[in-house]
């Protein structure tokens, strides 16, 4: 991988994938009685930026510690560019890790820092401290050679933890929360500055996040885990507008849930609220316990008709340039809809308004088979 620092790429620039596949087969791990991680399978191309998302004690910090080779599997594989590497310990294996603390030794300068995988690896003198100048002139961080992490900022120090990880030219990269330490401007610089170069050098990577915006706004697929297993994996367009599962579509952005039952007709769904809505997305039999699935910014401010769910706002919050309602339906369901607001109006609905609320489309609703009791 070399690291010519002549031009760099925007971030949205499509970058020649010459990274490395990794492949994960039938990946299974157990604490005990407790199963972690339940069969994964994933092929992942190379050059690619995947995000292992999911929600605390989901398997996906295990997963990432399965690849780089802290945890032997309780089964499956993992493969790097077709080969098995289980029998390869961590230091072998051509994978890079930064963790959510950076991991920086405290009493070695920032250079011995990004030294010490080389020097592990045999690569020492002039080779080496060259090496170290130019990852710390990748990261922007050339002028703090001789500073120990101690005199560093927290973003300053991921930099640092970045530059290391890199300087053994790994075939893998793995970032393990390594944001969650920085505030929210830091962070989204930090986001900025990886995307980067991650896409400049075609790095095969693998974010580990319970940021479902961070996954959003970074990652080429995501990979959705709920208890140990993979929920759904795919690009984020699709991950958000056509969520797989029911986890899915509540875990990845605000969605409402509204419970009904699936009429005779195809896509047509009775809400327990009183409307019908026809034309959703998806499949259940006929009397079968559904529910629509709808995100806040699919729904509109109706006139009172068919379809429209009567309710009463009780709640109005601006955010920048979006107004978000919380309405009551007459059932007591309450609903999150989204609308933009021009600069300086004033609220559209106010707490206490009654209002009627419909789809703006009816492909925006989807329809999951009900958790419940049928």
């Amino acid at each position: 991988m070399p690291m010519d620092t002549a031009t760099d790429l925007a971030v949205g620039e499509p970058v020649a994938r010459h990274g490395h596949s990794l492949t994960l087969e039938g990946i299974t791990h157990r604490f005990g009685a407790a199963t972690a991680v339940a069969g994964v399978n994933l092929a992942i191309d190379p050059g690619e930026m995947i995000a292992f998302l999911g929600p605390s004690g989901c398997g996906k910090s295990t997963l990432l510690r399965i690849i780089a080779g802290f945890i032997a599997p309780s089964a499956g594989r993992v493969l790097i560019d077709g080969a098995p590497v289980g029998h390869l310990p961590a230091n072998r294996r051509g994978v890079g890790i930064v963790f959510q603390n950076y991991a920086l030794f405290p009493h070695m300068s920032v250079a011995a820092n990004v030294a010490y995988g080389l020097e592990a690896g045999g690569v020492r003198g002039p080779r080496a401290a060259a090496r170290v100048a130019e990852m710390l002139a990748l990261v922007r961080m050339e002028g703090f050679a001789e500073r120990m992490p101690r005199q560093l900022s927290g973003g300053q120090q991921q930099r640092v933890a970045l530059a290391r990880a890199l300087a053994v030219e790994p075939k893998v990269l793995l970032l393990d929360e390594s944001f969650g330490a920085l505030d929210k401007n830091l962070r989204l610089d930090m986001q900025i500055e990886i995307k980067r170069l991650q896409r400049r050098y075609g790095i095969t990577t693998i974010l580990v996040t319970h940021d479902q915006e961070e996954a959003l706004s970074m990652a080429d697929r995501i990979a959705v885990l709920n208890r140990g297993a993979v929920e759904q994996f795919a690009p984020p367009g699709e991950i958000y507008d056509r969520p797989a599962t029911l986890f899915v579509s509540g875990f990845v952005g605000t969605t409402n849930v509204i419970p009904g039952r699936m009429g005779a007709e195809a896509g047509c769904v009775r809400l327990d609220v009183g409307a019908e809505w026809a034309h959703c997305a998806g499949m259940a039999p006929a009397g079968a316990r559904v529910v629509v699935s709808v995100r806040p910014e699919a729904l509109r401010f109706v006139p009172a008709g068919d379809g429209a769910l009567a309710g009463t706002v009780r709640a109005a919050m601006p955010l920048g340039p979006l107004i978000v309602y919380d309405v009551e339906l007459a059932d007591g369901t309450p609903i999150k809809l989204s609308a933009t607001r021009d600069a300086g109006a004033a609220l559209a609905r106010a707490p206490g308004d009654a209002v009627h609320i419909a789809p703006a489309s009816s492909a925006s609703c989807l329809i999951f088979e009900s958790p419940g009791v049928s």
